[in-house]
């Protein structure tokens, strides 16, 4: 069994539902595809949601019944006969007077989330019509009844493994099973979501509880790029990731991926694909547990970083300094993400300034600090260990004409990373695609 998921975009439109479903069943391989809201749906259910903390029902009701008028023009496009199209009809009216409900009563985050959970069971209901209307012998399976998290709000992975592997198994001789993305309880059985990776996290979960064969996630793009093909010349697709430099990009600005996202497939030895719905053909990006030795994969980079240096010669054999400066950001928390040490200093970088005035406030009682804002964290990934030589000379060779406030190695195996002024963004990449993978 294969888990397929489809993001906003991959069914943002009738036609491209219609793409998605051929390559649904374009061969006879058992499968679960997890779907994403059409895109643009979930953004227009938060602006319902505030029009509705604003205590304004008529705002949310204008907004619901032009989303109405939108779904019900795809429904004349998506369906052939008339039987699908009035059968989608009614599931799409009784949905959209359930959204309007939620006007006549007090809205909570409770309900905001409820409200956002509809994208979802709209998207999944009207692909599973259409597949229906097409002799597809397709099950509906509801995300709320088998994804779950925690009373950390971490996905509780046993109860997950349980559902799924029964609703198969109590569901026998599907070819074809129908998900949603995103969307799942909480420990208190109330309507929740995942947040991190969203519709990926909820894929990438039934495929290691399952152990697929393989996870595909489609989008709008060949596989990871070893650069940002939005700003540099010449990027191309990397074929094989490692899951920790996979993870590692994500972490530092590729955007096709969360971080968070891949780790169950991580631990349950699950490969994950990329693939473009673009161009089904290519054969995408292969995540999995294999390293290749000696290779630099790729390059991204992280926007919006602060720089922190703390300097205090009262730091100079002091124990314990790190750990009340490290403190001062869990107090806040703050995550940080480079960290760079001498003898009477040490510098940080969070992506994060929503509480940075409290925490300077609190370094200062340490130390002289200064701050450097809009920075950039550019990172280079793949076999960065110490027995590899020479690519960490390179990949600062390729720099040697562009300022670097930070760098940062060793932390990690597979990655190398320069803090660079916001400015430098584009010569920095465009520098080291030219060194590291001959783009010039």
């Amino acid at each position: 069994m294969k888990v397929l998921k489809f993001g906003g975009t991959s069914v943002g439109t009738p036609q491209r539902m219609q793409e998605v479903a051929q390559l649904i069943t374009a061969n006879q391989e058992q499968k679960i595809v997890v779907l994403s809201a059409m895109s643009g749906t979930t953004n227009t259910l938060v602006e319902i949601s505030d029009y509705l903390y604003k205590k304004n029902p008529e705002g949310a009701n204008t907004i619901i019944n032009l989303l109405e008028q939108k779904y019900m023009k795809h429904v004349e496009e998506l369906y052939e006969s008339e039987q699908w199209k009035e059968r989608t009809r009614q599931f799409l009216h009784e949905e959209f007077d359930y959204l309007r409900s939620f006007t006549k009563v007090h809205v909570t985050s409770f309900e905001e989330k409820v409200i956002l959970a509809q994208g979802e069971i709209i998207s999944t209901n009207m692909m599973t019509n259409y597949l229906l209307e097409h002799g597809i012998k397709t099950l509906l399976l509801n995300a709320l009844d088998i994804v779950r998290t925690d009373k950390n709000a971490e996905p509780d992975f046993n109860y997950i493994k349980e559902r799924i592997s029964t609703a198969i198994k109590e569901n026998p001789g599907y070819g074809i099973y129908i998900t949603q993305g995103f969307i799942c309880r909480n420990a208190y059985g109330e309507i929740d979501n995942l947040l991190r990776g969203g519709s990926d996290y909820t894929a990438c979960l039934l495929g290691a509880a399952l152990q697929a064969e393989e996870i595909q996630i489609w989008t709008d793009i060949d596989g990871m790029h070893n650069n940002d093909p939005r700003i540099v010349d010449h990027t191309e697709p990397v074929r094989q990731l490692h899951f920790e430099e996979a993870a590692e990009l994500a972490y530092f600005g590729a955007k096709i991926l969360h971080p968070t996202c891949i780790q169950p497939a991580k631990f349950a030895g699950v490969p994950v694909r990329l693939l473009n719905t673009m161009d089904p053909t290519a054969p995408g990006t292969i995540i999995d547990n294999n390293f290749q030795d000696g290779k630099i994969k790729a390059v991204a980079a992280k926007d919006g970083i602060t720089c922190i240096q703390i300097q205090s010669s009262r730091m100079l054999l002091a124990y314990g300094f790190l750990r009340k400066v490290f403190e001062i950001f869990e107090l806040h928390k703050t995550s940080i993400d480079m960290v760079c040490t001498s003898e009477v200093g040490v510098s940080v970088t969070v992506d994060n300034a929503n509480h940075l005035e409290d925490i300077l406030d609190e370094l200062k009682k340490y130390g002289t600090v200064m701050v450097d804002s809009d920075m950039v964290i550019v990172c280079v990934v793949g076999d960065l260990g110490s027995d590899n030589i020479g690519f960490e000379t390179l990949a600062c060779e390729a720099l040697k004409q562009i300022p670097v406030r930070m760098i940062s190695y060793g932390g990690s195996n597979h990655n190398i990373s320069f803090l660079v002024k916001a400015e430098d963004k584009k010569r920095t990449l465009q520098a080291l695609s030219n060194t590291l993978f001959g783009t010039n």
